[in-house]
């Protein structure tokens, strides 16, 4: 997380409300053989204290049992060009947004996992509408079951959670908006969602 308080407003439900939209993250965690690594999707709830996930067998974080870990959720992002801004003796600097879940990973009983996976894919399916849903019922029975042996549950209790917004509030309004202007155009991830939220940042 950046350590400018400026761009570490934003308050709690924020964070909570993009994590659960993005859905997608980094999970980390220590390992007796150094950091540890896996990019998967996840269901936090609406209170932000738990999130899950499942992840393969073969993972290696699901052979660890409980362990601390982060789960980092990016958002958009850019490449600011000093130019942009319209105002002197400026630096270049990339823009961002990025909220870091902290807390206890734990396995669940497998038994949780078809509910688990028919909860996850039921709130990413709705997203796709007017498509009708995919649900675990439109797969052979033998097929899921042997797919299902493949994954294993996991639930994060949320202890902490921080947020970067970085979005050029140490800025100038009319520098920062200028700078917006330009960025769509520019380098980065979702450049359109970040001019927008770099015009409405405080």
């Amino acid at each position: 997380m950046h350590p400018n308080p400026a761009f570490r407003a934003e308050d709690r439900a924020r964070n909570v409300a993009f994590a659960r939209e993005r859905a997608f993250g980094v999970l980390a965690v220590n390992a007796p053989d150094g950091p540890l690594l896996s990019h998967i999707p996840f269901a936090l709830n609406e209170a932000g204290n738990a999130a899950d996930l499942h992840l393969v067998r073969s993972n290696p974080i699901a052979r660890l049992g409980a362990v601390q870990a982060v789960i980092a959720v990016s958002g958009p992002d850019g490449y600011v060009s000093p130019d942009w801004y319209g105002v002197a003796d400026q630096v270049p600097t990339w823009n961002y947004v990025a909220v870091h879940l902290r807390g206890r990973l734990e396995p669940l009983d497998h038994g949780e996992m078809r509910a688990m996976l028919d909860r996850q894919s039921a709130d990413y399916e709705t997203r796709l509408a007017p498509k009708t849903p995919w649900t675990t019922d439109k797969m052979t029975p033998q097929v899921l079951d042997r797919m299902m042996r493949q994954i294993l549950p996991f639930r994060m209790t949320v202890e902490r959670i921080d947020g970067t917004w970085k979005l050029g509030q140490n800025k100038p309004v009319e520098a920062r908006r200028a700078a917006a202007a330009q960025i769509s155009s520019g380098l980065g991830h979702e450049l359109d969602r970040l001019r927008r939220l770099m015009d409405e940042a405080d």
